[in-house]
């Protein structure tokens, strides 16, 4: 099933919005990261910089074929042998990976999909206690240059209420100028 359209410009004009490293960086994906999933690696924007940050694996997960291929190829360029791209349809059939597998989640720019729960119970499953899920977004602005259209752009506030109506806590929000905004919450275990 493919996300709704996301308003996604060509790649010099996406890369051109972000500095991924330094987002990263911000987002609290550091050296102490092990093992990534990122749901919709797309042109592999943030799975380049996360594989040179991180000492595990990165899972590069999209449901567009050529997407995996340009991810892919970038990973071979640059000579990562941490990143495994994988083409899936993770909102219909979840990522395919185990139970708490990773620690770190990226759903960068995603979560304007029909039903953000289910990708965020997806997260959810895949992060193991004391892991993070990093979302990303293009801000509720009418002047930003892309993204999704207003009616299906979520806001930072209705991100952290469907992360923490599946059992996320501890959101700190970032603004990530000049277009989005960055929320990163913790997979708590459960207290007695």
């Amino acid at each position: 099933m493919k996300v709704r359209e996301s308003g996604m410009p060509e790649r010099d004009t996406w890369e051109g919005f972000f500095n991924p490293a330094e987002i990263l960086k911000v987002m609290k994906l550091d050296k102490n990261v092990s093992d990534v999933v990122e749901f919709g690696c797309g042109y592999g924007t943030f799975t380049i910089p996360a594989a040179r940050i991180v000492k595990g694996t990165v899972y590069a997960i999209d449901i567009d074929p050529d997407m995996v291929e340009l991810t892919q190829k970038a990973t071979q360029r640059e000579r990562l042998n941490n990143v495994q791209t994988i083409l899936r349809d993770f909102i219909e059939n979840g990522t395919g990976l185990d139970n708490e597998s990773v620690n770190y989640v990226m759903l960068f720019n995603i979560l304007h999909l029909e039903n953000p729960q289910r990708l965020l119970r997806e997260a959810w499953r895949n992060l193991r206690y004391g892991g993070m899920v990093g979302i990303i977004h293009w801000n509720y602005d009418l002047k930003t240059p892309r993204g999704p259209s207003m009616d299906i752009r979520p806001k930072p506030e209705q991100c952290i209420q469907w992360a923490e109506s599946v059992g996320f806590r501890n959101p700190v929000q970032y603004d990530l100028k000049p277009h989005h905004y960055g929320i990163v919450l913790t997979k708590k275990e459960a207290t007695k």
